[in-house]
């Protein structure tokens, strides 16, 4: 359903001039792109979508107090009106599908007492911005705008509608986008997207890694719940229900999952290979495409760096234990909760039998955990138009740079658009800050020059396959 008229929350020191358009240093003036994003994500990360509980129609709202101050059609759209997605569309002339630009507006919580600032005041220090939601990815969301806001402001003619999502609840239960994809898919119907995923790192030699992600492993959460016979804890059972559930979970984390070697992992290993701190990689690739030494290749690639080994197979990982209630009973049962991420060719039910496979013993049931499930999606193709582009613009930004397609090994809402035929791609705009990865963390920042930088391969790369003229 549409809604329409909330109150714009959380403006805490925006000037009604930065709300309509964009202000700086006290005047309003035509900002660069770079510009434009930093008052953008200022702006976000002052407004507090903490998931839970959410309250993300407050960035919808925001972004919809820009949009309409620069005449671009919008609208807010969801079934909780305190947590609405945002839809903007720039029309196109229809001779292509549209693109699909696209970045949640909720972020975890932050523990307030472990930063050494606000986490909701985007206080700019060290020519970096801080505040929760600066590395995921209400960065990713304010370049987007940006960019959204450029194209029009340019009048730059469009050989497709460009459209931006904002979804809420990407942090816990894919609320937004599933709502999206169920009932308002029309909206956001396109050839390609991009959304997070992808990073840029960079090598001890100063080479940069552009990882565009093309695929990403699936979470199966699967709990195991072992049966016994409860009784005295001063009288041992063979049937005791926590030794099974022990014995259960033993097996499955120190079996080998089976290889599979899927066109993402296959040429991301090979680009990898070709530098010097990966030269060890180059002789074991083709021992990947033998049956017969498949499996020891992929154990000693685990051996060198553990990290390449989940591209090659499907990841089981016990997480969580419950059982008894005091320590002199033998409980009836025990359960244990495990974080399986899958590989995209693999379905949870190969999944599921074959764990039953490993466990071996009847009095352990396997089943997926209950709660919505994240939809089996395959990866989007490494030759299309979108992922050209891509190629093209990063080579040109960074001739000495390596480009490689990525699994990732964590989820993006980007399976919901890949299950219904979308190409979508984790796009690598920012470069892993000197400080490493802290989204999720304290003090979580994204420093000027990197929001400035990404912001422009972002509008390059838009135009590259959505304007004719670039």
């Amino acid at each position: 359903m549409r809604m329409a008229g909330h109150r714009i929350w959380g403006f805490r020191s925006l000037s009604p001039k930065l709300v309509a358009g964009v202000a700086l240093w006290g005047q309003v003036v035509s900002p660069s792109l770079g510009e434009r994003a930093q008052v953008y994500l200022s702006a976000l990360i002052r407004l507090d979508t903490s998931n839970p509980p959410g309250n993300e129609t407050r960035v919808a709202e925001y972004l919809r107090s820009v949009a309409e101050a620069h005449g671009i059609e919008c609208e807010l759209l969801g079934h909780d009106p305190s947590r609405l997605n945002f839809v903007a569309r720039l029309r196109g002339d229809g001779r292509e599908r549209p693109l699909l630009l696209l970045a949640h507006s909720d972020v975890v919580p932050a523990e307030r007492a472990q930063w050494s600032v606000d986490p909701f005041a985007a206080v700019l220090k060290d020519g970096a911005l801080f505040g929760r939601g600066a590395e995921d990815t209400k960065d990713l969301l304010a370049a987007e705008l940006a960019v959204l806001v450029e194209l029009k402001a340019s009048g730059r003619r469009l050989n497709r509608d460009v459209i931006l999502l904002a979804e809420a609840d990407e942090e816990a239960a894919s609320l937004g986008m599933r709502w999206m994809a169920e009932n308002a898919w029309d909206r956001i119907d396109a050839a390609f997207a991009l959304n997070e995923g992808g990073s840029i790192t960079q090598t001890p030699e100063g080479i940069r890694v552009y990882r565009i992600q093309t695929a990403e492993k699936i979470p199966t959460r699967i709990r195991l719940v072992a049966h016994g016979t409860a009784g005295h804890g001063a009288a041992p059972r063979p049937d005791n229900a926590v030794v099974r559930l022990a014995r259960a979970t033993v097996r499955l984390a120190e079996t080998d999952q089976p290889v599979r070697l899927n066109a993402t992992a296959r040429a991301y290993l090979k680009g990898l290979s070709s530098l010097p701190a990966y030269s060890w990689l180059a002789p074991l690739l083709p021992r990947l495409d033998r049956q017969a030494t498949v499996l020891q290749t992929a154990n000693q690639i685990r051996a060198h760096d553990p990290d390449l080994d989940t591209l090659l197979r499907t990841t089981v990982t016990p997480t969580i234990l419950r059982a008894g209630q005091q320590v002199n009973v033998i409980p009836a049962t025990a359960e244990a909760f495990v974080d399986v991420r899958r590989l995209p060719e693999e379905t949870r039910e190969e999944v599921l039998a074959r764990m039953r496979r490993i466990i071996n013993d009847p009095s352990v049931d396997v089943a997926l955990l209950e709660g919505p499930q994240m939809p089996p999606a395959p990866s989007s193709p490494l030759d299309s138009r979108m992922y050209q582009a891509m190629e093209r613009v990063l080579r040109e930004a960074d001739p000495q740079a390596l480009i490689v397609p990525y699994l990732s090994r964590g989820a993006s809402d980007s399976a919901f658009l890949r299950a219904k035929g979308v190409a979508a791609y984790g796009i690598p705009l920012f470069l892993i800050e000197k400080e490493g990865d802290r989204s999720h963390g304290n003090d979580e920042r994204r420093s000027l020059d990197n929001l400035r930088r990404g912001t422009e391969l972002l509008w390059k790369i838009v135009l590259a396959v959505a304007s004719d003229s670039q």
